[in-house]
């Protein structure tokens, strides 16, 4: 199997991102989303990421051209019927997801690698609602997806050497580090970053510290790029207890339960930088608590 023309299911914050690192590595690329509306926000949202590095000298308006010239946007999944490769990135949402392999199962060929970006969604499940499970894995990028370099390999027991092997390959030439990991909740960063991040709020919450003097002391302490409450409003307060339900209903385990004052925010609608605020506040341009 080779990978020469990639199709990415779902144009929102990560599929752009996924979409873009993939045309600017070289690979012709598709992306699909669900009306036109949606199609022109993600993809005005990619060229304004394209164009702001333009202004900033870090890259040729001729690159951008180029990388742009290989990304082709549609609404029809059926588009995709001449990828090697469809990543999909739509909601977290194991139901829809499961429908969408079925249907993507129909519509690409035979050879085709089938991937999720999903971060907390059963991979085997997805396989088993497809005729090639062993062609069938999880891709799961970082956000922003063009600076961050990691990217979780998660493979079913049902996939083949041959695609885990042949998608490692891609990512690599994305320029991203891969690691393996087996198809178990959360995987491994997830996994790890969760309970810390729920701890955090835990602490806030029993009224230990104020949310800058945690964030400076995991920031100043353990050397952390950024503390655990800038963290979460980065991620998303709804993306965090979304994940953290799944771990706790995969798990039963105390630590994985999202603390009471996570799930008043998200209720409140205060989600974090894409709302103008989560723990702290975005309205003046810069974090305030």
């Amino acid at each position: 199997m080779t990978i020469r023309k990639v199709g990415v299911l779902g144009c929102g914050l990560m599929g752009s991102g996924i979409a873009q690192v993939s045309a600017q590595s070289g690979f012709p690329t598709t992306v699909v989303e669900a009306s036109p509306e949606l199609l022109d926000k993600g993809l005005g949202a990619l060229r304004r990421t394209l164009d702001g590095l333009v202004g900033r000298g870090k890259l040729e308006a001729r690159t951008r051209d180029e990388i742009l010239g290989r990304i082709s946007g549609t609404t029809r999944i059926d588009d995709l019927k001449d990828c090697d490769l469809v990543v999909e990135a739509i909601t977290e949402n194991q139901t829809l997801k499961n429908e969408t392999f079925a249907r993507l199962d129909r519509v690409c060929p035979p050879g085709a690698i089938l991937a999720t970006n999903t971060s907390s969604c059963n991979v085997t499940a997805m396989a088993a609602a497809t005729r090639r499970p062993a062609q069938v894995l999880g891709l799961h990028f970082f956000n922003p997806v063009p600076v961050m370099r990691l990217v979780e390999v998660v493979r079913t027991i049902l996939t083949s050497e041959e695609t885990v092997r042949v998608a490692t390959a891609w990512v690599q030439a994305l320029g991203k580090t891969p690691v393996q990991t087996k198809d178990s909740t959360a995987f491994i960063v997830n996994r790890l970053l969760v309970p810390y991040l729920l701890d955090a709020v835990r602490l806030y919450e029993q009224g230990l510290a104020s949310l800058e003097d945690i964030d400076q002391a995991m920031k100043l302490g353990c050397g952390y790029p950024m503390g655990p409450f800038t963290l979460l409003d980065l991620v998303g307060l709804d993306t965090t207890l979304a994940v953290a339900e799944v771990m706790f209903e995969e798990f039963r385990e105390p630590r994985y339960a999202p603390p009471p004052l996570l799930k008043r925010m998200v209720l409140a609608g205060r989600l974090g930088r894409k709302t103008g605020r989560g723990f702290y506040d975005y309205g003046g341009g810069s974090p305030a608590g």
